[in-house]
Formats: C-alpha cells, sequence, structure tokens
C-alpha cells in the first residue's frame, strides 16, 4: 500500500503563554569580571518609569515555532494547553490570523491561560513565566512531516512518553527537540530516549552545560557528547557569538549577521524555526544555519518573538542581504 498522505508539514507541541514586554530605561547592570553573569537591578521600593508595552498574545517557544513555520509557507498545527479565558480568545484570533491550524488547543477550565512578563532593557531581557498546572496528555495526531517539541510546564513526564511513543510508530517522522527550562532543570536521564530520537537537538550553550555538568566543556566536547547520545544533528546556539553545529560528520560554525538587536526574546525560537524549515524543505546543514541565522536576525530587530519572523520573500532578501556571511566548516 502506498504512504498515507501527509496531513502536516509541521506540528509543534509545547505551552503556550500571553506575552507582556515592558520596555524600560531606568536601571542598571552589574555583571561579574568575567562578564558572564549579570544582574539587571531596580530601585527597591520605587515606581518604575515603563517606555513602552507590547503584547504578544500567543507566544511560547512551540506557538513561536507553529507561527513561524506557518510564515515560511508551511502547514503547521499546534498542540498546546490554553485556558478559557479571554487570553486564550485572544491567543485563537492571533494564531488564526498567521494560518496556525487550531483544532489541537486543549482548554483546560481550570486554569487560566500561562503568562510571561518581560523587562527589557539595553537590548536584553529578564523573563518572569508563570506556567500554569497542567496535565499533559498528547491527543491523537495526525500524519506530519515533523513533531517540532519545546518548553512546557513541569508535569510532563507522561507527554514526553507519549511522544516517545508516537515517534516509534512513525519512524520517518522529523522531529525537532528544543528543551525548556524544565527538561533542562530536571537532568539529562529524564530526557535521552527523547534526544536519541531527534533529527535535530537545538539548545543554546548555558542549557548544554548545565544538562552535562562536570565543569566548562569546549562546544565541539559538548556538540559530540549530545550525538553520541542519538540526536542526528547537534545545534548549539551562543548569543552574538553565533552558532555551531554537527551532524557525525562535520562541525560548523556559523556567525551571526550584523546589527545592533532591539530585544532579542524569540531569537532561539527564530533561529531552530528558520533551520528546521530549510532542512525540511531539503537543504542542506550549512544553508539551514544561515535560514535561522536570519530569521533570528530580523526577530532581533522587533521587540517580541513574532513580529519580525520572516516569510519567504523576506527570507530571500536577508539572506541575499548578507551573501558573503556562511558557516564555516572547523576541521
Amino acid at each position: 500500500m502506498p504512504p498515507k498522505r501527509k496531513t502536516f508539514d509541521l506540528i509543534a507541541i509545547g505551552e503556550s503563554l500571553r506575552d507582556v514586554f515592558y520596555h524600560i530605561d531606568e536601571a542598571t547592570i552589574s555583571c561579574s569580571l568575567k562578564k558572564d553573569a549579570c544582574l539587571i537591578c531596580l530601585a527597591y521600593a520605587d515606581k518604575i518609569p515603563v517606555k513602552h508595552i507590547v503584547k504578544v498574545p500567543a507566544a511560547g517557544n512551540s506557538s513561536n515555532a507553529a507561527v513561524g513555520a506557518a510564515r515560511l509557507g508551511l502547514h503547521s498545527a499546534l498542540v498546546t494547553w490554553i485556558g478559557a479565558d479571554r487570553a486564550a480568545f485572544h491567543m485563537r484570533e492571533a494564531l488564526n490570523e498567521e494560518g496556525v491550524d487550531l483544532r489541537f488547543l486543549i482548554e483546560d477550565e481550570k486554569h487560566p491561560t500561562s503568562e510571561a512578563t518581560i523587562l527589557t532593557f539595553q537590548g536584553e531581557k529578564t523573563q518572569l513565566v508563570n506556567f500554569q498546572p497542567r496535565k499533559y496528555r498528547l491527543p491523537r495526531l495526525p500524519s506530519t512531516d515533523c513533531i517540532y517539541y519545546s518548553a512546557v510546564g513541569a508535569s510532563h513526564d507522561m507527554l514526553d512518553r507519549q511522544i516517545h511513543m508516537q515517534l516509534k510508530r512513525h519512524l520517518h517522522t522529523h522531529f525537532v527537540f528544543q528543551p525548556g527550562t524544565t527538561h533542562v532543570r530536571q537532568g539529562i536521564e529524564k530526557i535521552r530516549v527523547l534526544i536519541s530520537q531527534s533529527s535535530i537537538f537545538i539548545l543554546n550553550k548555558e542549557e548544554s552545560h548545565l544538562l552535562l555538568g562536570d565543569g566548562d566543556r569546549s562546544v565541539l566536547y559538548m556538540l559530540e557528547a549530545f550525538h553520541a547520545l542519538g540526536a542526528k544533528t547537534v545545534v548549539i546556539t551562543d548569543g552574538k557569538n553565533g552558532a555551531e553545529a554537527y551532524d557525525g560528520k562535520d562541525h560548523w560554525s556559523m556567525p551571526v549577521f550584523p546589527g545592533k538587536p532591539i530585544e532579542t526574546t524569540g531569537a532561539g525560537d527564530s533561529f531552530a524555526t528558520g533551520m528546521t524549515v530549510a532542512m525540511l524543505r531539503g537543504e542542506d546543514l550549512p544553508t539551514s544555519l544561515r535560514w535561522g541565522t536570519a530569521n533570528s536576525w530580523s526577530v532581533i530587530h522587533e521587540i517580541g518573538p513574532q513580529k519580525g519572523l520572516l516569510d519567504v520573500r523576506g527570507m530571500q532578501r536577508v539572506l541575499k542581504k548578507f551573501a558573503t556571511l556562511k558557516p564555516t566548516k572547523i576541521t
């Protein structure tokens, strides 16, 4: 029998949030001598003026991925958990306008929609995230080229197991795993199986160190360590230092595209989404790294994780603008 026709190009799975951004000017930054551990400092018990406020009704890592994939021409759906409240209504509206399929939005009548408050200052952000308590269960999913799994609240063990079984039943499904904070804090043993099933395992440098532990390791060591666990392609992002990737054969280093960021929320999500879409379109790893970099470059020149997400025409324009910036193979 011929294989069943796919229903979706990409199904993203994860908790969605309402993001509220407060852009502030009156704060100070306190850093360690190495300038790798900084604190944002606000006057205690004072009224802090807010320059402006931006609200994003349908944010969260996986929502950002579903929207980003739809902008780039994929038929995407989102498995997520929302409240029975006004925030959820606005979330549905926003996702529908982006062309994301809403059939897997799961309404929780006991708890409201999750929310994040983000303080932005000098191009960086501090996030206060409130994940509502959920009973995460995976709905029955149709065929798809790709499952993209990212941040959820703390009680996700059952969901992890269900995704693992879904992937075992559908061995040809690409699996992109971008672990959220709760995954990373629970440690590598909890997510070892999902890492082993991933087509792309993508996380930032700090998360890599937390998962592997035992001191400061080189990025190449960490790339190879995650690949040894079964991930086909491993990508570690490092903010303004760009990203590095390893597919078991070649090690690539990709610089960022130049420009002064306005605000960095969604930089990692947009990078992962751009790279995922490129690889689903059949692009090689170096080209996919450029897609991710272009998408991230565009997002950090806007406030919030979605306004700057590129469509296909925008992607080609940014790639052409920075045509000379390409990944370097590390030998």
